[in-house]
């Protein structure tokens, strides 16, 4: 077989024998029923196990990014309306296994249909159809393969349950045959550090236990590797120094956390601060708001363990991807442009009142430099409206995130009302190009080198720069080694990160003159195409 090539998602190169995650448990021939309240019941209770375990892997994940999406599969499978559907699959006649498949499978036509951020959890569906189905049938969940030596791992796409237990040591590179740069894949890839490429066409042909080479950083996968090594990252020696260039430009290295639990992390990285704290972690699995005091704890764990340097907070980013029963946000035709971030308020302010104050309260006398941002921001007036809330609450700083186009082309404006943008790269990349982040069809559109992006990036570089004010980049792009001197000549002043990530990156900055940053930014974004963008700058 001829060698692949997919978008390479997280950068290194590993190699080693090509395994492929368990086939999920085949539906027996259906059973007839006999007692349809029993069979609801034993359904009822499949689905509470998937739940469970879902809930316990989240417990025990180190990285913030895994335990959020494992707690957002666990509250769909959690749904009422999805236990409503297996038990009228039930009553017409199916058995528990059937009736849960039917039910998955309505949602799953659902979400098809909505496209955009529903649209790429269908695989979530069926990762909970499987459990569920195993647990019916007195088999092992599905999970990634346990040889008991190193390999490369290889799926059409990884579930978020199959990387929570997964071991960097042994796991030595991912590659999958759908999804793009911000599908789930590469974001968990970025957290746990491993080489990845998605969007690998041909790799589910290719026979297991082949040896396999994947280059992380091009999307190369070179089949039949002569040897089997591993060399992830960047090689370079632990390095703890702030972030900066070669000539002492400085570019703040910061860490990206959901809770005080993954604030050791980003210690023994040698963060310089938090660039991203999510707060929907403490919203995800309610049925009701958290209250004021709730928060306020949460808030202050952070930033007491923080004490003498920044944290930039998030206020409550639902909607899309990330659904909140108490906001009661069912039915809107196309989520992903929908009410969401920020524009939650519009419906509930109260939520946001609450949350700025609870994080005033747990800032105050906790020795954090405490900012506050805003998610989905797409004009001034939100902006103004934004920043004065937060103000009225007694806090200092107010940023907003740039994630729409429409932000980034009037990010001087925006720097005249607010103190400070931060880039979620993620979301600005998927609709500048309007492509939704899990076709695959679609991936390479979605490569943080596109020149277009890296141009919307530059012009809020350039507003930073005139204004003095602090531009940072929170989303995947910032955990890219060769893109972060790019970055920095762009303008961005701080790059914020899984802390695996952190080492990497600091290593390459060191490597350039501001000079010779802002020379690799000019060549990034004059490139036709970003295969040419990244040759441009590797070579």
């Amino acid at each position: 077989m001829p060698d692949l090539s997919g978008i390479g998602v997280c950068p290194g190169v590993a190699a080693g024998p090509l395994l492929r995650i368990a086939a999920a448990p085949a539906l027996p021939a259906p059973a007839p029923v006999t007692d349809a309240g029993a069979e609801v019941e034993r359904a009822f209770a499949a689905l509470a196990e998937v739940v469970a375990d879902l809930e316990r892997r989240a417990d025990r994940a180190t990285e913030a990014t895994v335990a959020e999406v494992l707690r957002a599969e666990a509250l769909m499978a959690d749904d009422e309306e999805l236990r409503d559907a297996v038990r009228e699959r039930i009553e017409e006649g199916a058995d528990a296994p059937h009736a849960i498949d039917a039910a998955f499978g309505t949602f799953r036509e659902m979400f098809t249909e909505a496209g955009g951020y529903l649209a790429e959890r269908v695989a979530d569906l069926d990762d909970l159809r499987d459990r569920a189905v195993a647990v019916l049938l007195g088999l092992p969940m599905p999970g990634v393969p346990q040889p008991g030596h190193p390999y490369v791992l290889v799926a059409r796409d990884l579930a978020p349950a199959d990387t929570a237990d997964l071991d960097p040591a042994v796991v030595l590179a991912l590659v999958t045959e759908v999804g793009g740069p911000t599908s789930h894949t590469a974001i968990l890839a970025r957290a746990l550090g491993l080489p990845a490429v998605v969007a690998c066409r041909g790799i589910l042909d290719v026979p297991e236990r082949t040896l396999v080479q994947v280059d992380g950083g091009t999307g190369e996968v070179t089949l039949g590797a002569s040897s089997v090594f591993s060399a992830k990252g960047v090689d370079e020696p632990e390095l703890s120094h702030p972030g900066r260039t070669d000539d002492g430009h400085p570019v703040k290295l910061l860490a990206n956390v959901g809770s005080v639990k993954n604030v050791p992390a980003a210690d023994q990285a040698h963060a310089e601060g938090i660039g991203l704290f999510r707060t929907e972690l403490l919203f995800l699995d309610r049925t009701t708001e958290p209250s004021r005091d709730e928060q306020v704890v949460a808030y202050r764990e952070v930033f007491q363990a923080m004490a003498g340097r920044r944290v930039v907070i998030r206020t409550l980013d639902a909607g899309a991807d990330k659904p909140l029963p108490f906001l009661h946000q069912d039915g809107e035709p196309n989520p992903a442009l929908g009410v969401r971030g920020l524009r939650v308020a519009r419906q509930r302010p109260e939520v946001l009142t609450t949350q700025l104050a609870a994080i005033a309260e747990a800032a105050a006398d906790s020795g954090a430099d405490v900012w506050v941002m805003a998610p989905m921001v797409s004009t001034l007036a939100e902006a103004t409206s934004f920043a004065d809330a937060v103000h009225e609450a007694g806090l200092p700083r107010a940023g907003v995130m740039i994630e729409v186009p429409a932000a980034a082309l009037r990010a001087a404006d925006l720097l005249g009302v607010v103190d400070f943008l931060s880039i979620g790269t993620n979301d600005l990349s998927q609709y500048t190009f309007a492509a939704d982040r899990m076709c695959g069809e679609l991936a390479e559109l979605l490569d943080f080198w596109q020149p277009a992006l890296l141009q919307l990036i530059g012009i809020c570089g350039e507003a930073g720069r005139a204004t003095g004010k602090p531009v940072g980049v929170c989303g995947e792009a910032a955990a890219d080694p060769a893109l972060a001197p790019v970055l920095a000549g762009l303008g961005v002043s701080s790059l914020s990160m899984s802390p695996r990530a952190l080492s990497g990156v600091r290593a390459s900055l060191a490597r350039y003159s501001y000079a010779e940053c802002r020379r690799l930014a000019e060549l990034a974004v004059a490139a036709p195409d970003a295969a040419t963008a990244r040759k441009i700058v590797l070579s």
